[in-house]
């Protein structure tokens, strides 16, 4: 008995159990503008249901390849591979992309200069239809270069640093600032911060932060700041010179960019024969599973980052079909009090 073969779905088939035309699906895969977001998500749902996709090699053909998306990341692969943001993040831009068909091509460059090549190469062989660009740097090239391609772009920075460029972003300066106001209202006044690397935009936003909300303590405040290259050997480094000080002139709180060098930092303070948080408190940034299998506990300031990573991921999407949020930040990371913060 021969068996009758399952018809094969067409672009026809998704469009009927949409409700929409072929030109409306046709539209909603290519990026273009003319539909509402609402209409844009059932025709995906409709897809996903009936199993279709498009042709990629027909897509290609035809000139218009929207179905990768970049991204290049200035940083050395085994820091990258060992840095949970990185990780959350782009968890969170893939399980945008996957809902619309997409794939991620991601890169990591040595300098700006190697990631502008990158972009015009990206661009102009038609291997990318959009990019996401992260780390911004003061007076940062790849806003005029993206401009000068017409390279659809999103930024993961603050609209100060990115160029005009569609932005998203976290507001680092009040989070800063929470993070000093909590730690001297248990009583702390001599604070330190050991950041990350002093040319990125980010870095000067909250570095510039951390002086002003220590500056705005009363009674006045002690504070230090370290700038490091955020993995866990120069934040252990950075920690082991705060605390080598005597007692009374060392640092009796640390506030760590990234939770890899506040995971180092405590394993220094245990080294040195000091407690966490009985003689000197610790508080990270980017709260994650590290510092929740610490012992203690590491208080952190906390935020959704794969949730970070799909909203730039929807951002992009919107950008390419121009009917996007535009620039906009999402939510303030927000303390977390845990094991490793207490009084002096």
């Amino acid at each position: 008995m021969t068996a009758t073969p399952t018809p094969r779905v067409t672009i026809k088939d998704v469009a009927a159990r949409a409700g929409v035309s072929k030109g409306a699906v046709s539209l909603a895969f290519n990026r273009k503008p003319g539909l509402s977001e609402a209409t844009r998500d059932r025709i995906f749902a409709a897809a996903r249901e009936l199993g279709w996709s498009p042709s990629t090699t027909a897509r290609t053909l035809a000139g218009s390849r929207v179905d990768v998306v970049g991204l290049a990341v200035c940083r050395p692969a085994r820091l990258l591979g060992l840095e949970p943001f990185y990780m959350e993040f782009i968890s969170g831009v893939e399980s945008v992309l996957v809902e619309r068909s997409c794939a991620l091509l991601l890169r990591l460059v040595r300098s700006p200069e190697e990631e502008v090549g990158l972009l015009e190469s990206w661009w102009r062989g038609r291997q990318i239809g959009g990019s996401i660009l992260v780390d911004f740097r003061a007076d940062d090239p790849r806003p005029a270069v993206a401009k000068r391609l017409g390279l659809p772009a999103v930024a993961v920075g603050h609209p100060s640093l990115t160029g005009g460029l569609t932005s998203v972003w976290t507001d680092d300066a009040t989070a800063v600032a929470e993070a000093v106001r909590y730690l001297a209202a248990l009583g702390h006044r001599r604070i330190a911060r050991v950041g990350g690397a002093a040319e990125l935009g980010h870095t000067s936003i909250r570095t510039a932060a951390f002086d002003e909300a220590v500056g705005a303590l009363e009674p006045a405040a002690r504070a230090w700041q370290v700038a490091t290259d955020f993995s866990g050997d120069a934040g252990a480094r950075a920690t082991r010179t705060l605390l080598a000080a005597p007692a009374g002139e060392r640092p009796t709180a640390i506030v760590y960019d990234n939770d890899i060098m506040a995971v180092a930092g405590l394993s220094v303070a245990a080294e040195m024969g000091l407690r966490v948080p009985e003689d000197v408190s610790l508080l990270a940034w980017d709260d994650s599973q590290l510092c929740r299998l610490t012992r203690p506990t590491l208080s952190a300031m906390s935020h959704d980052v794969h949730g970070f990573g799909a909203e730039v991921a929807r951002t992009l999407f919107g950008t390419l079909t121009g009917d996007g949020p535009g620039s906009h930040p999402v939510p303030t990371p927000v303390l977390t009090p845990r094991g490793s913060t207490a009084p002096p």
